[in-house]
């Protein structure tokens, strides 16, 4: 008999677990400072800005762009090798946050720097959803390259 390898799973907080509750809903949540007007994720107790506790969760829009991303083409974790080769980015939303975040979708060859994607969401366990992107039609750029100068 084959044991079933369990994915990892994130341990929600104090400062997480409204997110984590959210992401189990299929809602994707960031905190908002009223005082500085500014977005910020990842949850903290207080504003990095202005450093006041009166910090709200609010309702993102889910939108954004590609900022980075890499393709895994080994797996991080055994419990991932069905899924190689699998994307994750860093997404910048459009409320001005970034987000680490895996890109699903059957068109990775298409993923670029500058690439519109929207949110979707992994239920991996029965009490845990992972907010996942998924590439978006609209402007993309065309695929960034980027030399590698030769070295000796």
């Amino acid at each position: 008999m084959t044991a079933t390898l369990q994915l990892p799973l994130p341990i929600p907080t104090a400062e997480t677990t409204h997110y984590w509750q959210s992401a189990l809903e299929g809602r994707l949540k960031v905190q908002y400072c009223p005082t500085c007007q500014r977005h910020q994720f990842y949850p903290r107790r207080f504003c990095t800005t202005c450093l006041t506790t009166d910090i709200e969760w609010v309702q993102a829009s889910g939108k954004g762009r590609v900022y980075t991303y890499t393709v895994c083409h080994v797996a991080a974790h055994p419990a991932f090798e069905s899924r190689v080769p699998y994307a994750i980015g860093m997404i910048e939303l459009d409320e001005g946050v970034r987000m680490l975040a895996g890109i699903v979708g059957p068109d990775l060859q298409h993923l670029a720097v500058g690439a519109p994607v929207e949110v979707c969401f992994e239920n991996i366990a029965d009490d845990i959803a992972l907010p996942m992107f998924r590439l978006t039609a609209g402007d993309a750029p065309a695929k960034q390259t980027q030399e590698i100068p030769e070295t000796r």
